[in-house]
């Protein structure tokens, strides 16, 4: 039998899982419904982006603390953490976290798991019922863009 040169062994393709989301931080005065005061007493506690935030409010316990430590209810600051982490997410930012936010949304973890179909329905209600505007809905091709980097944070 003659000689035949044997194919060099092929690379085993690799099977592409998308690249987990990279939180983003942002100055804790971007974030929606903080006035100037709230950014003026959190700035006081050494809390000037939105990493800082979330890292110094991890528990309930350590929540409470801010609240105390800022003579605030507790909800507003678990108002600013679920914005903090919503806006981790880069196609969110501090844009959409609001709308996300009062759309029922309250963490990362919570977008990753609802339904595209019934999130877009949510927000098309909370647009027309608050601004009479319908056109100015983000679109289902970007809320899916939400839910799917959502997806990917949760796994890195």
């Amino acid at each position: 039998m003659p000689n035949v040169p044997s194919r060099p062994a092929s690379p085993r393709l690799k099977r592409s899982r998308p690249e987990p989301a990279r939180p983003v931080h942002w100055p804790i005065a971007q974030l929606p419904g903080l006035n100037p005061q709230d950014q003026a007493q959190l700035d006081a506690c050494g809390i000037q982006t939105t990493r800082q935030l979330l890292q110094r409010t991890q528990t309930p316990a350590q929540r409470q603390a801010l609240a105390t430590q800022l003579q605030i209810r507790t909800q507003y600051v678990n108002k600013w953490v679920a914005l903090a982490d919503l806006a981790q997410l880069p196609a969110v930012g501090c844009n959409y976290c609001g709308l996300l936010l009062h759309a029922g949304v309250t963490s990362v973890a919570q977008l990753a798991e609802i339904p595209l179909p019934r999130l877009h329905q949510q927000i098309l209600k909370l647009q027309v019922a608050m601004m009479q505007r319908p056109d100015l809905c983000p679109g289902v091709d970007q809320v899916g863009q939400w839910i799917a980097e959502a997806q990917r944070f949760q796994h890195r």
